[in-house]
């Protein structure tokens, strides 16, 4: 297990990204990391925490998770996936909007869910769960909106250039939402464990994160039928994460965190999204070695 992180390390510089990393055993304990205590932007994978937070609330009874929620087509945060992409207004339960947040990281629906949770019980359920560098600072919509801001006049357009790219204030872990890659690892570690929710709450965290549709990173790295991935992924300028757990059939759960960012601007880069499954292989497979 001693040379993995150097491993992981050669992984993320072969992709041309600086990566930060977190493997966990979820029964054993027994962990390894690559910088796993710097703070890092969470994007979309804060949807997680959104998603325990949903959970949380319901099992007091504060929600029903079948109450329906109005999407009218004005005024929806934006994105190219699920509600924030649709043109009609439409009628979804609560736990369909969490769906949609998870399968196919539907921004229109997380802020949907964040107007009946609240950042306040977001930032509750975390901070009771132990990540005390985890916080969400703003909604998805908000965050949004600091980048088009930061972008000028010129736009989508401008965020092709680095020197734009570098003063984003959503790619700051201290003015956007934010945790760490052991954070992360801690609360899939307690969603797994029924630490985070009751039973039956905890079981359709997982249900959900199992449906995610993105294959490209974490999933990447194992290819085999009977290997379970269950995931979120996230993403902003030259920003690719995912965090998830990895089940095998001999019954190992391993909790794996993945953050890393590229000097390139491109929209597309196969291999910076690749590593992520790489390197999460590289560790899953240290601590399967033992």
């Amino acid at each position: 297990m001693s040379e993995a992180p150097d491993r992981i390390r050669a992984a993320f510089a072969d992709a041309g990204v600086s990566g930060r990393l977190h493997a966990l055993d979820i029964d054993a304990g027994t962990h390894l990391g690559v910088d796993a205590d710097d703070l890092v932007c969470t994007a979309s994978v804060h949807k997680l925490c959104l998603l325990v937070a949903l959970h949380e609330r319901a099992s007091s009874g504060d929600l029903v998770l079948t109450q329906q929620v109005d999407c009218p087509p004005h005024g929806r945060t934006p994105g190219p996936t699920g509600v924030a992409a649709m043109l009609d207004a439409a009628r979804l339960s609560l736990r369909d909007l969490a769906y949609l947040m998870m399968a196919v990281s539907d921004n229109a629906a997380a802020d949907l869910l964040l107007a009946h949770v609240g950042l306040d019980a977001v930032n509750a359920t975390t901070s009771r769960l132990g990540l005390d560098r985890t916080q969400a600072v703003h909604t998805f919509g908000a965050m949004l909106a600091t980048i088009k801001e930061d972008a000028g006049p010129a736009g989508a357009d401008a965020l092709a250039d680095p020197l734009v790219v570098s003063r984003l204030r959503a790619l700051d872990p201290a003015r956007t939402n934010h945790s760490t890659p052991r954070d992360m690892t801690r609360l899939l570690r307690a969603v797994w464990r029924d630490e985070a929710c009751p039973p039956d709450h905890g079981a359709a965290i997982r249900r959900v994160m199992g449906l995610q549709v993105w294959p490209h990173r974490l999933a990447s790295g194992f290819p085999f039928d009977d290997v379970h991935v269950a995931g979120k992924t996230g993403s902003l300028p030259t920003l690719r994460n995912e965090v998830g757990v990895v089940e095998y059939p001999d019954g190992g759960r391993y909790a794996v965190a993945v953050f890393t960012r590229t000097a390139q601007t491109a929209g597309t880069l196969p291999a910076a999204d690749a590593v992520i499954g790489t390197a999460a292989r590289l560790a899953v497979d240290a601590l399967r070695a033992g």
